[in-house]
């Protein structure tokens, strides 16, 4: 197992990552810290952790939409008003410290 020593937000970390993924994990986590950087540079929330966590929800929320997006067609459109709800309780609850999507 290799590690790496990566950047995210301004911080080092050092990852173990297996041999020959050190691609996918360096593309992850650039991922990540684009994600991070947004949400920080946007000025609503500057707390480290809650930056992190919108950020997982803003990633997960995004590749569950890719997921939808190649699974079979439904037959209602009652996955997505879930997935919608679930966003809008979720602004609801962070409020003033930023917006999910």
């Amino acid at each position: 197992m290799k590690q790496l020593e990566v950047t995210i937000l301004g911080h080092s970390y050092v990852l173990a990552c297996p041999e020959g993924a050190e691609t996918a994990l360096l593309q992850a986590v650039n991922r990540v810290d684009r994600e991070m950087s947004a949400i920080r540079d946007a000025g609503k929330v500057k707390a480290r952790e809650r930056i992190a966590v919108l950020a997982a929800l803003n990633l997960a929320y995004s590749l569950a939409d890719r997921s939808e997006e190649n699974a079979t067609p439904m037959t209602t459109d009652a996955g997505a008003a879930d997935i919608d709800g679930l966003v809008r309780r979720l602004d609801q609850t962070l409020g003033a410290d930023g917006q999910l999507l």
